[in-house]
């Protein structure tokens, strides 16, 4: 069994008593800063990471590592900073700083695994940061995953392992049937297929994440690394769940034929 990747296995601090992590949350009614993250607005997402409230947070010099709360276990890194300079101030952002450009590039795309147990979310690295889990490393920023509706749906392999089992669209996914097409990036060739019975099209796509060729015969002729770089998942159409199985078959067939994907893709039949 291989061992789990430490935050700081990406990181390399080596100082960690002159470090400090900061877990950014909201209290009550307060807002979500994640929705800042996914806004944009990564300055006042900074404001929070660097407040100070009646005990200053931080001291000049020490590394500061912001992780901004996705939900109860996972955490986004977001800053890697150090700070340069105390502003004195109490109730408001009180520290000026310089963002470590070297781990800059794990920012946004590092999730990290975290159960934090106490209230205190300002902790020592040396006593914290080797609980700290990369659960995954994303191909690129994290952005928000909010279902964009069935006609609009384009997902890279990537993407829709990221997004298959988000709440908005696995309740989106498991509720319809369908017929979908697969696009092969790499020379032009497509698949068409459909989804219905348990859990509909989420799950037969949950299949393509779990397998990448989901039983289908010439897809499992294809390189799973080729499948993960180079296909696309989108929907024709969809239907409510209770469509007769075999209308959904004669909408497949349709699409096979007008899309030529016997010919010149990957269908067999």
């Amino acid at each position: 069994m291989q061992s789990q990747i430490k935050l700081n296995d990406l990181l390399g601090i080596d100082d960690l008593m002159s470090c400090k992590v900061r877990f950014v949350t909201s209290f009550g009614k307060e807002a979500n800063p994640l929705d800042l993250y996914r806004a944009g607005e990564i300055r006042e997402l900074n404001n929070w990471l660097f407040w100070n409230y009646k005990k200053k947070s931080y001291k000049l010099g020490q590394i500061v590592v912001g992780l901004v709360r996705i939900d109860s276990r996972r955490w986004l890194l977001f800053n890697v900073s150090k700070i340069t300079r105390d502003l004195d101030v109490k109730d408001g952002p009180g520290y000026e700083f310089e963002v470590d450009e070297s781990r800059q590039k794990y920012c946004g795309r590092v999730i990290v695994s975290f159960h934090n147990k106490v209230q205190n979310l300002i902790r020592n690295a040396s006593t914290v940061l080797h609980k700290c889990y990369v659960a995954e490393v994303l191909e690129s920023a994290y952005k928000d995953d909010e279902f964009p509706g069935y006609d609009e749906v384009d997902l890279a392999w990537q993407d829709l392992a990221r997004v298959i089992d988000n709440k908005v669209w696995k309740s989106a996914l498991e509720n319809q049937k369908g017929v979908y097409l697969i696009s092969d990036q790499s020379n032009g060739k497509q698949y068409v297929g459909s989804a219905y019975g348990e859990q509909m099209l989420h799950g037969r796509w949950s299949r393509y994440v779990n397998n990448y060729h989901g039983g289908n015969v010439e897809l499992m002729t294809l390189d799973d690394n080729h499948i993960r770089t180079q296909f696309r998942y989108s929907i024709l159409e969809t239907y409510r769940s209770t469509t007769a199985d075999d209308l959904i078959l004669r909408r497949e067939n349709w699409w096979k034929r007008v899309l030529q994907t016997r010919e010149f893709g990957y269908n067999k039949n």
